[in-house]
């Protein structure tokens, strides 16, 4: 027999046994844990995998599609092999049953009546009797994993190629979407992922199992059996599982203590009152790149977890205020961003990290201003470029709107009427009336005389190319100051 494990060609071969191989000789390799009696048409829910099933027929179905369930249902467990008593109360097999086990490489095999169930068991129990102090070692080497996480401070990937070397299992790790768990684990093929909760834990070639965490799991632990190695068994990998859910747990302390100092900083970024070198260590320290660029988004209409999500994989910080989400990070953030369903989001020009963010939170606001008001989901700064010929100062930008637009803005307030809104419309569809009344849902007449009314107030003829532009870079001013509303 195989030093490492029994396996079904093992049974088939050992003369005692008189085993008769009826179908799935392409499984023969599968390895053997355990041989057990079951004369149920769905004994599943009570197995672990990799069992040789024995049954005198009494739970084999009669018909072709029942039959060919009940072998699916079996293999699909990870059964090793089917074992049916000849003479006895075994149906007569349709072809598709056999079909099934030949496509799936399950063998099928045949035990003489002379032949009883427990010699097989016993067979079997013998020939894993000289594994079992492995398994045992195994066992209790992987359980000192704690000891190692608390002496050695080990990495993750270092931690678990440990594991895989006690238990004999390539270990493989995600979050129920698939994507990875921990750094450093990599992450398995997402078809071998259970469908259903209570689904259980025995795939082919080994395990999956939950990676526990408080609501539910925090993702999935999968096991496959090394070649050349011995496995160590399922109560390995459950600890395994044990382990990754105490490292799933540090890191999420760890990931929300950065995430709270990660606010903390940028409101402090916001005021302006941390020096650029003290605001450089700490951005350091939460991960941020300094040898590149930053820049600073507003982002509404995105909740919290959405946002988590979209930007696990990237360095930012993120600092909530009313509505209002801050993020500091690297320019990939805006496509992140971008991808979200209803987001409205403003992104500042690009700034060297630590310096003032006086001028870049001004840039972010009045970007995330723009977006609401155009419906597009990213706007950057400098997207409109009649912005680069308007001040930065707060002070002279509201002198400008008061000197252009002040009277139109104290006669829409006092009227709640809607003429600079009008206007704005009328100027960003290039001019073009019927579009312009279109969009503000009224007669192109109402917004003609809109159009007249707001040249009385200031003043200005609208004809005029010197007037239109003194206009529009007040508007523009007005929106900078955050003065004008986000519909048409």
């Amino acid at each position: 027999m195989a030093e490492h494990k029994l396996t079904v060609e093992d049974l088939l071969r050992s003369p005692a046994l008189q085993l008769r191989l009826l179908a799935g000789e392409a499984g023969l390799s599968r390895s053997v844990s355990w041989a057990h009696v079951s004369e149920l048409d769905d004994p599943t829910p009570w197995l672990l995998g990799a069992e040789v099933i024995m049954t005198t027929g009494l739970g084999v179905p009669r018909t072709a599609a029942r039959q060919r369930a009940y072998l699916e249902r079996l293999d699909d467990a990870g059964v090793s092999a089917l074992a049916l008593s000849a003479q006895l109360h075994v149906p007569p097999l349709h072809p598709a049953f056999f079909e099934a086990a030949e496509s799936r490489g399950m063998p099928v095999l045949e035990v003489p009546l002379a032949v009883p169930f427990i010699a097989i068991a016993q067979e079997v129990a013998a020939a894993l009797q000289e594994d079992a102090s492995h398994r045992l070692g195994a066992q209790l080497q992987v359980f000192g994993a704690l000891r190692w996480l608390a002496s050695e401070d080990l990495d993750n990937a270092t931690l678990f190629n440990r594991l895989e070397r006690l238990s004999g299992y390539d270990v493989y790790m995600c979050t129920p979407q698939g994507r990875a768990l921990l750094p450093g684990v990599p992450v398995p093929a997402l078809d071998v992922l259970p469908k259903e909760p209570d689904a259980p834990p025995t795939i082919p070639g080994g395990f999956v199992l939950p990676v526990s965490a408080p609501g539910g799991p925090a993702g999935f632990l999968v096991a496959f059996e090394r070649e050349g190695a011995r496995p160590a068994g399922l109560a390995v990998v459950q600890h395994i599982a044990t382990v990754a859910a105490l490292q799933v747990a540090m890191a999420r302390h760890e990931h929300e203590t950065l995430r709270r100092e990660g606010a903390e900083t940028l409101a402090e970024l916001l005021q302006d009152v941390l020096d650029p070198p003290a605001a450089r260590r700490r951005l350091a320290r939460l991960g941020l790149p300094l040898a590149e660029d930053s820049v600073l988004l507003v982002v509404r209409g995105a909740p919290d977890d959405a946002l988590r999500r979209a930007l696990d994989d990237l360095p930012h910080l993120m600092l909530r205020r009313g509505d209002d989400h801050y993020l500091m990070g690297p320019p990939e953030l805006g496509s992140a961003i971008a991808a979200l369903p209803g987001v409205r989001a403003g992104m500042s020009r690009p700034f060297p990290p630590g310096e003032s963010m006086r001028l870049v939170q001004r840039e972010a606001l009045w970007a995330v201003a723009h977006a609401a008001e155009s419906g597009r989901p990213l706007v950057h700064y400098g997207d409109d470029t009649t912005g680069r010929w308007l001040p930065d100062d707060p002070a002279t930008l509201a002198a400008l709107v008061d000197h252009v637009l002040g009277e139109v803005l104290a006669y829409d307030k006092a009227h709640d009427s809607r003429l600079l809104a009008s206007v704005r419309v009328w100027m960003e569809r290039n001019r073009h009336t019927d579009d312009a009344a279109a969009a503000l849902h009224i007669h192109p007449n109402t917004l003609a005389y809109r159009l007249r009314r707001f040249a009385a107030l200031t003043g200005r003829d609208l004809s005029s190319s010197g007037a239109f532009a003194e206009v529009w870079l007040a508007i523009r001013a007005a929106r900078q100051l955050g003065l004008l509303g986000f519909g048409p």
